[in-house]
């Protein structure tokens, strides 16, 4: 370590040395004070075949990671290839050599151009470079272990799915996590190590992922017991169910946290347009059985979805309706969550030079992000709603997962607004009135196609709310001639109307099937604490 080097070290020692974390029950504390800490984090990419960040041949990295902070994550999610550790043919290869390799000739001209100083630098010193200035910019670091070649992921069968396969040694693989937690034991920016992206393949089987997966957690612990353990499931990171029946079984202190990606894959945009309500309410019970679960009970763990996201375009309206399902399950839940992916490009994937990333925050060319709606979208789940000590009673904000805010009680309207000030209201028993927090006065229906508002009359049937429809995403109560209202966003502005039930009959049951997008209203009552 030269003296610049050391000098940068003790910097990010002052400023990040509050990160490290560690778990109480299902929550990521402050291992010093004890008070939660909530991540928000964006993947970013680093496995791929050259084996650098992607994006600095495009930005400066001190641009990137100022962008990742800007756009309100606290941390990133930074992958890395098992070989780039235990293999000095990959490892030791220069920045430069590493891109002639693959005759990325354009990449290399705008490395030389934003990042000149990385070039002569082999991958591993610049993939340290990289993590220093997340934690020179306050984010935390979880280092994800996404694939052992260096390549795109993930296919169920290209060698890097299972232990056993051709690319996927165990042993290699504990020596390089071996490897990796010793190359950053003591960068305070590294606050969480997770094991293996997406196990996946023919050759899964729960006994072999146990016994793996329990030595992994050993090795990193050993080698660096200041990090938390993240461990992950089977078939992509979906399914953790097994361990109702059979915990994990390893003692790591209070390091341990388990992972799960929840995607809409595989559920085609005419099934989410034609049953909304339906497809939502399967989706969300199926990652309770899988992995949800783990966060209840009196033996629960810190659950971290470390990969979510959509195609940013607007164009896949599967995503689109995906999205509002799984932002109010994980704001209900209050669940640390890295969405994918912050690249807005890739300097070679699949065969592909400079291809475009849909899902990605930052377009094409890493100056801003694509869609700054999606990414305000988000606040509300980026905000930490509960504690895990509590020093104040719970209350409720209503969310509306479509525009990502809540509802706000002005001087006679009700509306959306940020939901960091918005309007909280108590605990609500089905069938029961919402009451405004501390006031004897509560929602009310007006009539169809008429705007919502408080009133002191919380006995009437106009002020007694029932969650409808499978999603158990719809708010609804009876107007004066016994039928049911349910709460709806304006389309005109964002003032809150109670308007017939979309895709739910009289008899508030779904319909079987709808041509209407009902997410217009959903709302989700969101326990808050702080």
């Amino acid at each position: 370590m030269n003296i610049m080097e050391a000098i940068i070290f003790l910097l990010l020692l002052q400023t990040a040395n509050s990160f490290g974390l560690a778990t109480n029950s299902r929550w990521i504390v402050n291992q010093a004070r004890g008070k939660r800490v909530k991540l928000a984090c964006a993947n970013w990419v680093s496995h791929l075949q050259p084996m650098i960040a992607e994006g600095m041949e495009k930005q400066a990295l001190k641009y990137i990671a100022g962008q990742i902070a800007a756009t309100g994550f606290n941390c990133v999610r930074f992958t890395w290839a098992t070989f780039m550790f235990t293999r000095a043919d990959y490892g030791n290869l220069t920045v430069s050599q590493s891109l002639d390799k693959y005759g990325l000739k354009d990449a290399k001209a705008g490395i030389a151009k934003n990042n000149p100083q990385f070039l002569n630098m082999n991958v591993i010193e610049v993939h340290r470079a990289v993590v220093n200035e997340l934690g020179r910019n306050n984010l935390m670091v979880v280092l994800d272990n996404h694939v052992s070649e260096p390549k795109w992921c993930c296919n169920g069968s290209d060698g890097n799915g299972f232990f056993g396969d051709v690319s996927f040694d165990p042993d290699e693989w504990l020596k390089g996590l071996a490897a990796v937690a010793a190359t950053y034991k003591g960068n305070p920016a590294v606050v969480a190590m997770s094991m293996r992206n997406e196990l996946r393949g023919d050759r899964q089987n729960e006994p072999d992922w146990y016994k793996y997966m329990q030595q992994g957690a050993l090795v990193i612990n050993k080698q660096n017991p200041d990090v938390l353990v993240i461990v992950s499931g089977l078939h992509y990171d979906t399914i953790l169910g097994f361990l109702k029946s059979n915990p994990f079984g390893v003692n790591i202190g209070n390091k341990l946290v388990f992972e799960a990606h929840w995607y809409t894959f595989g559920t085609l945009a005419e099934k989410w347009k034609s049953q909304t309500n339906l497809v939502c309410a399967s989706m969300t019970q199926s990652a309770e059985n899988n992995y949800l679960f783990l966060i209840r009970g009196n033996h629960s763990y810190p659950l971290f979805l470390s990969e979510y996201g959509i195609d940013q375009t607007g164009v896949n309206e599967a995503d689109n309706r995906y999205i509002s399902c799984f932002l109010a399950a994980i704001v209900e839940n209050d669940i640390d969550w890295a969405l994918w992916t912050f690249q807005g490009s890739y300097m070679l994937r699949e065969g592909g030079v400079n291809v475009g990333e849909s899902y990605g925050i930052m377009d094409f060319n890493w100056v801003r992000p694509k869609s700054t709606t999606f990414v305000q979208r988000l606040q509300f789940a980026r905000q930490m709603n509960q504690d895990s000590n509590p020093s104040h009673p719970t209350s409720y904000k209503i969310f509306h997962p479509q525009t990502g805010q809540c509802l706000q009680f002005g001087q006679n309207d009700i509306f959306l607004s940020n939901c960091v000030s918005a309007t909280r209201w108590d605990q609500h028993q089905d069938g029961g009135p919402i009451k405004l927090a501390g006031s004897p006065r509560c929602l009310v229906v007006a009539g169809d196609n008429v705007a919502a508002h408080v009133s002191k009359d919380c006995a009437s049937n106009s002020s007694k709310w029932k969650t409808v429809s499978n999603s158990r995403l719809h708010l609804a109560a009876q107007n004066g001639q016994g039928s049911y209202l349910c709460l709806e966003k304006n389309a005109a502005d964002a003032t809150i109307l109670t308007k017939k039930c979309l895709c739910v009959g009289d008899n508030l049951v779904d319909l079987p099937t709808c041509a209407e997008n009902p997410q217009v209203q959903w709302f989700k009552l969101v326990p808050v604490n702080v």
